[in-house]
């Protein structure tokens, strides 16, 4: 059986983050959406997504395939209900389609005709931004059962300071001493060759994925996830980053998301609580409005590629595009549209030859390369945001 992964309805309510990737690449709890349903299925995936992320994200039909909606988190009692679908039967959770049967070259746009399976039990979805940060501890305790299932975990060494040692798990080569590692209120993971410097301080649940640092004294609660190759130092509360990342000094980040290829400079702080303690609203790109998200806390949504200078300060509930620079005193808007260049004073365009150039050096220095696909998404975005940034 062929699997597929499709983006599925609320691939606009994940913006800005599927601006750049399939809604199946997002990350939350250990593993991105894809690797989860990869290691419960055996088996690799492609994806069904915007034409112009097709080329970096292709799809592979074959005459049977399975179409998995990647908004669902699985777990084993989804996974086996989606293995054991047949020709024109659906999986539904309430109104939305888990996973359907296709044969080859058929679309499916309408469900009247399909066997409908109603799956009654509990299921992780990931429908808005902020649903990544706020579901994103049941995630990691998900991932971390079932990646350490029937393993041992690397010897935690004798200067590290724990509570709930059973409920951490350490990979080979990863690096920590003198810190201290609380794993009472949720799991402690950390990835292959990561590293953890001498007196920083974790709550968990914690992912810290591979080739992953926590600088000095660094202060996280979780449930916070750092992904690999990204450097975090300062202090952290309830946050995820995709990875290739940097919020490497002192200052505060709090309820947020951070893409890709993002760096937070040195002493910068975002608000996740209103003065009023009022709900936080969001920017959402489809209505194009400022959306409740039910929540008190609420911090920065931060799409890839996007770097603010040291000393900035983000308003409770801000949302920044792709490839943004953000820089000077004050506080920024709301909602930091792509390619945006300026702070609390203005913005101009941030044009895609200077956006480029930082890009490339900037993924040399983790020794990958800015590629004509990279460079045609953000081609794509920089063209489909121009109705969000002021001439």
């Amino acid at each position: 059986m062929n699997y597929i992964l499709f983006d599925g309805p609320y691939r606009n309510n994940l913006l800005p983050f599927t601006y750049t990737r399939p809604v199946a690449d997002i990350r939350v709890g250990i593993l991105t959406i894809r690797q989860k349903w990869e290691s419960y299925i055996e088996y690799t995936t492609t994806t069904v997504t915007e034409d112009y992320l097709s080329d970096k994200f292709p799809m592979v039909e074959m005459e049977d395939n399975i179409m998995i909606n990647a908004s669902f988190l699985p777990n084993t009692e989804v996974v086996e209900l989606v293995k054991n679908l047949k020709y024109n039967q659906a999986l539904f959770k309430d109104e939305d389609v888990i996973a359907f049967f296709a044969k080859e070259g058929e679309e499916v746009n309408d469900f009247s005709k399909f066997e409908a399976i109603e799956f009654e039990g509990d299921i992780l979805t990931i429908a808005h931004t902020w649903d990544i940060f706020s579901k994103n501890g049941a995630a990691i305790e998900d991932d971390f059962n079932l990646i350490t299932k029937n393993r041992q975990s690397e010897p935690i060494p004798s200067t590290v300071n724990t509570i709930n040692p059973e409920n951490i798990f350490i990979e080979k080569g990863a690096k920590l001493n003198f810190v201290t590692l609380n794993a009472s209120s949720g799991p402690i993971y950390i990835g292959r060759d990561a590293e953890i410097m001498e007196g920083s301080v974790v709550r968990g649940p914690l992912a810290l994925c591979h080739d992953s640092t926590l600088k000095l004294a660094t202060k996280i609660y979780g449930p916070t996830t750092v992904g690999p190759h990204s450097k975090v130092g300062g202090e952290v509360n309830n946050s995820v980053i995709f990875g290739y990342s940097n919020k490497g000094h002192d200052g505060f980040l709090g309820n947020s998301v951070l893409g890709e290829w993002c760096n937070i400079g040195a002493d910068s702080n975002n608000s996740n609580l209103k003065n009023n303690y009022a709900e936080v609203r969001l920017w959402n790109y489809n209505t194009q409005g400022f959306a409740k998200t039910g929540l008190q806390f609420c911090g920065l949504m931060m799409g890839d590629h996007s770097k603010c200078g040291i000393n900035t300060m983000f308003n409770t509930g801000t949302v920044v595009g792709v490839s943004a620079n953000i820089f000077g005193s004050g506080f920024p808007r709301n909602f930091v549209p792509s390619f945006s260049w300026g702070g609390h004073s203005g913005f101009v365009t941030y044009n895609t030859k200077k956006a480029f150039e930082v890009a490339n050096v900037v993924m040399a220095r983790r020794k990958e390369d800015f590629t004509e696909k990279d460079k045609a998404i953000l081609e794509h975005v920089f063209e489909e945001t121009k109705q969000y940034r002021k001439a």
